[in-house]
């Protein structure tokens, strides 16, 4: 009998697929190469990234990347650098959170470079703030319980 459920293959390809299995090895860079962090978007598949030999330049991303890694604001990427144009370069790999802070252990970039972990560290938390004045709210949430 085949299996119940609505979708196609692509629904029951990701099934089982163990997230310790995606390890990759880490990528260092090599000659013609730099590490960046992306500074904003630009559109049109092209950025702006500050490298960390102290240059900004405006990166192309490539066309396997393109729809498949998504690159956002202060990422750390890989770029190779053009012979030709000095002020811009080519996204090469896009380094998840991990492999950041594996590059900080090997002396790779500087620690002063924020990883941005808010997916991690919130677990699905949602956090409130109260907002204005802390006596008017206190005082007219007591006065509200009070009425009702």
């Amino acid at each position: 009998m085949p299996k119940k459920g609505k979708g196609g293959k692509n629904k029951r390809r990701g099934k089982n697929i163990d997230p310790e299995h995606n390890k990759r090895e880490l990528v260092f860079k090599e000659d013609g190469q730099e590490y960046a962090q992306v500074t904003r978007m630009l559109g049109n598949g092209r950025l702006e990234a500050y490298c960390f030999d102290g240059q900004k330049r405006q990166c192309h991303i490539r066309g396997q990347m393109k729809r498949r890694v998504w690159i956002n604001t202060d990422d750390i990427i890989l770029i190779g650098l053009r012979d030709y144009q000095d002020e811009k370069a080519d996204v090469i790999m896009k380094y998840t959170p991990d492999e950041v802070r594996s590059l900080k252990e090997y002396k790779e970039i500087p620690d002063s470079i924020k990883v941005d972990d808010t997916e991690e560290d919130m677990n699905g938390e949602i956090v409130f703030q109260r907002m204005g004045n802390n006596e008017e709210s206190d005082s007219s949430s007591s006065d509200d319980i009070k009425n009702i």
